[in-house]
């Protein structure tokens, strides 16, 4: 029988001769090279010979793995590695197809080296550009395979960490290979991607102690270098730069699903390891899908842990720092419309103690956790907006603001019961937000960035009774006005001899400044003054109240502002000698130090010497007979202020006179100086219920004397010459006094006059405006011209008659 088949030998297909010439009589002796260079030159001559070929060297190594002839195994996968690299013809679809069955072969294998064989060649085979496309070839084995090794819990280390080298090795091929190709497998699909990421996050974790102690790679050992997880980051990283529009998302789940089943929200370290790679990975453009998905996933956990929450809020942080621009997307208030209403829910949470609104305890909620949850929501909320221009920070601060439960200018938010501590509760965490917000916030027009519906309402939490709501809008306000890096130097309240030192950056008020000072000047005194007013003020408010009070001084003041500030700092002054606040002797004392230290300030900012002169001439006296008075012993751990305080007299108080008096000879306003600044009562008074009736009657008065019938008499045109001009000119003083007088009896008249004469005067207008609005009706609203003619009432005028329409005769052409 053997014989025969020795005989028949001669006989055999040519190929077969050549692929069993190859093999050794002893497999450790290797691969004939000189016949497998026959057998390479056999193949390219004889392409169509190729598939044959592939199909024989498959069937004799399946029949060397049966047989546990392994070298023989190692020669037939070196032999087709080797026909591989060299032909690339149109024939080679089918090799391919016999070459991925042997890998497979190996792959299904117990023997981890021929596993590790397989990938090899696997790998090598991944590298390959094919010339021609393949339309039936499906690698679904080799991601199920490759994952799984990924995943190898081998007994000895090393070989486990070969094997799950080999599985990542694998995997990146099988993205090699069909990424780019539109005809291959669909990588990107959710069965690929929830086995290929998990695989290569579970690595990416195990080596995250190695990872942590070596400086880089470059710098790494070469065993370091080639560990399981700095591959698995190559391979991650690779993974996602070829990822497009339409993928981002596919890859980006399977990495949330994994980091919730494994609890891995809570350490924030890996996820945000894992989310640095991939925001630095993708393409730039494609950022905001990231942080889309991660504000979904927020709002999918929002019953979770506080820790869960607080860990994704953290990764949403670090994301958006890297994103910068385009972090956000198209959706700018939708990101931080989530971000808020995690807030809210937050708040809810630690004031309920629960999850659930309708089984009240079935989680135990701690309230730190929440604390923190809450800080780092708004930690968030200003990174976000530290990567928007300042339009659309503008707009976020507006959107935030029409977020916070205003008292009395619009309702509260819809709440779970907590109730007014719910509602302060989130007017702080709101107001914290926009403090994050307005941080680094500048811009060149004031009068823009922060309109009326803004201003109003933040400038009304100043009147509240809450201390800590007042210090956050006074850090707010300061934050908004600082605009060339000044606050840090005025963190302190301190007498400085000479303001030099600090290095001050002044720039001349533009004239957008000037509009907006125009407009919101007396709004910002009176809440400066009202503030210092508070009993509960202690030194952190004294302090922003400095810093804001410096900060309009050195970035919005024009000659009028200083003139203002000046009055205001007296003002102040004269409200801690005031007997009728109540004032305790802390608040009188820090008082006078705020107002000591600004004048100081300001006179220096003026540069009139003789002003100086004055204010150094009283902080002197105060330091050798009243230090309590002065803010190096009030501002301080242990203030040193008296049990009472004495009336002040004399040489220990800045003067308004002598204020004036120095002021004027350098041409700044007198009349204004000498006026004492009396703050101006609004509507917004009724927070806090320090509504003036006395100011109302004045203002209805005001109002009054601008509608008298006196102004209703019309001028006739009067020719302007050069002469008008000038007695307009030099009679401008002339006029201003006699207004007043008129304002002043005006005022008079209302005040002593009997009820019936000024109800008397007011019916008169009623009528005359009655008549007025007769007149106007009877000119607008007439009935149409009738074809019948008018009739003339007993009064002389034309009346229009009224006539059916059947009666009216119309001309021949207008009837058809």
């Amino acid at each position: 029988m053997y014989g025969v088949c020795g005989c028949c030998g001669a006989l055999r297909p040519r190929y077969k001769r050549l692929v069993d010439n190859i093999f050794p009589e002893d497999p450790e002796d290797g691969l004939v090279k000189a016949n497998m260079e026959k057998l390479t030159f056999y193949a390219l001559s004889a392409p169509e010979k190729l598939d044959r070929i592939g199909a024989y060297l498959s069937e004799r190594l399946s029949r060397d793995v049966a047989r546990h002839r392994y070298g023989y195994v190692c020669i037939a996968m070196e032999a087709l590695d080797q026909l591989l690299m060299a032909c690339h013809c149109q024939s080679i679809n089918l090799f391919v197809e016999s070459f991925l069955k042997m890998v497979r072969k190996l792959l299904e294998a117990d023997k981890p080296n021929l596993q590790i064989l397989g990938t090899n060649s696997f790998v090598k085979f991944a590298n390959i550009e094919e010339d021609t496309p393949s339309y039936h070839r499906s690698y679904d084995f080799f991601v199920s395979r490759f994952s799984e090794m990924c995943h190898s819990n081998y007994e000895d280390p090393d070989i486990r960490t070969k094997i799950r080298m080999a599985g990542i090795k694998g995997l990146q091929g099988v993205v090699r290979k069909t990424v780019n190709d539109e005809l291959q497998a669909n990588i990107w699909d959710p069965q690929h991607m929830d086995k290929i990421v998990p695989s290569l996050l579970f690595n990416l974790q195990s080596g995250e102690g190695t990872e942590s102690r070596s400086p880089s790679p470059l710098q790494a050992s070469e065993k370091e270098r080639e560990s399981p997880a700095e591959l698995t980051e190559r391979c991650f990283r690779e993974l996602l730069g070829r990822s497009a529009y339409g993928n981002i998302k596919n890859a980006v789940t399977p990495v949330l699903m994994h980091l919730d089943n494994h609890s891995l929200w809570e350490g924030k370290t890996f996820a945000v390891r894992c989310f640095k790679i991939i925001m630095y990975s993708i393409q730039s453009q494609h950022s905001h899908l990231v942080i889309q998905q991660l504000l979904g996933h927020l709002d999918a956990n929002s019953k979770s842990s506080a820790t869960v929450r607080a860990g994704i809020v953290e990764v949403l942080l670090e994301s958006a720092a890297i994103a910068a621009s385009g972090s956000v997307g198209p959706t700018v208030l939708e990101v931080f419309n989530t971000l808020l209403r995690h807030l809210r829910l937050s708040v809810d949470y630690e004031l309920t103690g629960s999850y659930d609104r309708i089984n009240i305890g079935t989680k135990i909620i701690k309230e730190h956790e929440e604390r923190q949850l809450q800080e780092a929501v708004i930690r968030t909320i200003g990174s976000f907006a530290n990567t928007l221009p300042t339009y659309q920070r503008s707009e976020v601060m507006l959107f935030i603001m029409g977020k916070v439960p205003i008292p009395g200018m619009h309702p509260t938010l819809p709440s779970t019961g907590s109730g007014p501590e719910g509602n302060r509760m989130i007017q702080v965490m709101l107001l914290k937000s926009l403090r994050q917000v307005t941080c680094g916030f500048q811009t060149t027009n004031m009068l823009t960035a922060l309109p009326n519906s803004f201003l109003d309402p933040l400038l009304s939490f100043a009147l509240l009774e809450d201390a800590e709501i007042r210090l956050l809008v006074l850090e707010i306000l300061v934050s908004l006005i600082d605009r060339h890096d000044n606050l840090p130097k005025f963190s302190t309240i301190s007498i400085i001899s000479d303001i030099s030192v600090l290095k001050l950056k002044v720039d001349k008020c533009s004239r957008q400044d000037n509009l907006f000072m125009k407009k919101h000047a007396q709004h910002l005194y009176r809440h400066i003054y009202l503030c210092s007013k508070e009993q509960s003020s202690m030194q952190p408010h004294f302090e922003k109240l400095y810093s804001l009070l410096a900060l309009i001084s050195m970035e919005l003041a024009n000659e009028e502002v200083v003139v203002d500030l000046i009055r205001v700092a007296l003002a102040l002054q004269d409200l801690a000698l005031s007997s009728e606040e109540m004032l305790p002797v802390y608040n009188r004392c820090a008082i006078h130090a705020l107002s000591s230290a600004y004048l100081n300030l300001i006179s220096q900012l003026t540069t009139v010497p003789a002003f100086c002169q004055h204010v150094h001439e009283v902080i002197e006296m105060r330091q050798k007979e009243s230090p309590y008075l002065l803010p190096e012993d009030v501002f301080i751990e242990n203030p040193k202020i008296p049990k009472t305080l004495e009336k002040l007299e004399g040489e220990l108080l800045f003067q308004q006179a002598k204020i004036t008096e120095v002021l004027g000879g350098s041409g700044y306003n007198t009349e204004r100086l000498a006026t004492p600044y009396v703050p101006q009562f609004t509507d917004e008074d009724r927070l806090s219920k320090r509504k003036s009736v006395g100011e109302t009657i004045s203002l209805q008065v005001e109002v009054e004397s601008r509608n008298s019938p006196e102004k209703e008499e019309r001028t006739p045109a009067e020719e302007i010459t050069f002469e008008t001009l000038k007695n307009t000119i030099v009679d401008s003083v002339g006029v201003e006094e006699q207004e007043k007088e008129r304002r002043r009896q005006v005022v008079e008249k209302f005040q002593k006059a009997p009820f019936e004469e000024i109800a008397a005067h007011c019916g008169a207008r009623a009528t005359m405006l009655q008549s007025k609005l007769n007149q106007i009706f009877e000119i607008t609203i007439r009935p149409p011209p009738s074809p019948s003619g008018t009739i003339t009432s007993s009064y002389g005028q034309t009346q229009s008659r009224s006539v059916p329409v059947y009666e009216m005769k119309f001309p021949d052409l207008c009837v058809y």
